[in-house]
């Protein structure tokens, strides 16, 4: 689906959370060869493998100071921010001699698990698709059980799509239907590079099903709905906080089809009293995975504190931030808690409706796919 050239162009930007230190982590030693390892294996018995294993062992039981990176997706980055200054605190509490340091990296998700799969050394990922993971499990960085190494299938939270409308809503709208409109300027990130973009667009597409009563083998109006909805996208962004940029700061489109979350945060502090949150009567599930980079991990000793990083985050004071930030926690009682900013909404689950993420990204998103035909892409 991506091209070199769409490759090339990954850049991770790095930036460290609030509360933590820049210092890089100490790596593990390396045993001296020639003599010296000869040395010790006559001493020890150890093969240079086992000996080699052995000291590695040591040196991740005794690090003093640890530094992970979270290559995450864009629209993340206010959460984990907050949630890698909590579990830093944490950790310190935990382990009085150690110190850990957690440097992020954020980007279109499709886009970062490309720039994982060519060499970015990550630690932990946590995206918002399964297939982005699958990519990572393809490439053998992540285990291929990462799905049962946490709770919920590695999935701390959850969010769905809804509509930023302008103060007010000038244009009066209400639902997906609106989006194809005559006059309405959308403005969604690009399907080919986010995750988020592809909720958008499976978001309208399931709601078209379910609107015309349609299968999707028969999709005929639903494909003209979302071929009139395609032709009014002013903007297609690389990433869902460059989509917000553009509807927020450079004043691009009617509508912006974005995250709750990201929805919630530009209301709040972005574009404080000059959008609307617009709920669709019908919308979609989004899930981010989250795993552990093990084929890097396991190189450089830092397994062990990866899962505690990421294990964190099912524990009661992330999934308060997690509905603090408009995320949709795991936890159920946290999750009532915060039925006034989180309400319910009638939603569907993409895998029921279009079957397995290898058949969605094969359908509608690879080169020549539904999303190209209906958007007249050449």
């Amino acid at each position: 689906m991506q091209t070199n050239s769409t490759i090339n162009k990954v850049s991770a930007r790095i930036s460290t959370s609030a509360g933590v230190s820049l210092s890089q982590s100490a790596q593990p030693r390396t045993l001296i060869i020639g003599g010296a390892l000869t040395a010790l294996m006559l001493m020890t018995g150890c093969s240079p493998t086992q000996a080699t294993q052995d000291d590695t062992d040591k040196s991740a039981s005794t690090q003093k100071d640890i530094s992970l990176l979270n290559v995450s997706y864009d629209v993340s980055r206010d959460f984990y921010k907050d949630y890698n200054a909590l579990f830093s605190a944490d950790y310190q509490a935990t382990h009085p001699d150690s110190k850990i340091n957690i440097n992020q990296s954020h980007g279109g998700s499709s886009k970062q698990a490309l720039s994982v799969a060519s060499g970015l050394q990550a630690d932990v990922v946590t995206l918002n698709q399964q297939s982005d993971m699958n990519l990572l499990v393809e490439k053998g960085l992540v285990a291929a059980d990462w799905q049962q190494a946490l709770p919920n299938n590695a999935v701390p939270y959850t969010s769905t799509m809804v509509l930023l409308v302008r103060n007010g809503n000038p244009k009066n709208i209400q639902d997906w239907s609106d989006l194809a409109r005559n006059g309405i300027d959308v403005v969604i990130p690009n399907p080919k590079t986010s995750g988020t973009a592809r909720y958008a667009f499976l978001g309208a597409y399931g709601y078209g099903l379910h609107q015309f009563n349609e299968s999707p083998q028969n999709p005929t109006k639903t494909n003209d709905f979302i071929q009139k909805l395609l032709a009014n996208v002013v903007t297609y962004d690389n990433g869902a906080r460059a989509a917000t940029t553009s509807f927020t700061q450079r004043g691009l489109g009617d509508v912006l089809v974005t995250t709750e979350n990201e929805a919630h945060l530009a209301a709040k502090q972005f574009a404080k009293g000059k959008v609307d949150i617009v709920y669709p009567s019908y919308s979609i599930v989004i899930k981010n995975p989250v795993a552990v980079v093990t084929a890097v991990t396991e190189k450089s000793g830092k397994t062990e504190a990866a899962n505690t990083y990421l294990k964190g985050l099912w524990g009661t004071p992330a999934q308060e931030l997690m509905a603090q930030m408009y995320m949709r926690p795991s936890n159920e009682q946290v999750l009532a808690a915060h039925k006034d900013t989180l309400p319910d909404i009638d939603t569907f689950e993409p895998v029921e409706v279009f079957g397995s993420w290898a058949q969605i990204m094969e359908t509608f998103f690879v080169d020549g796919g539904r999303f190209d035909q209906l958007a007249r892409v050449e």
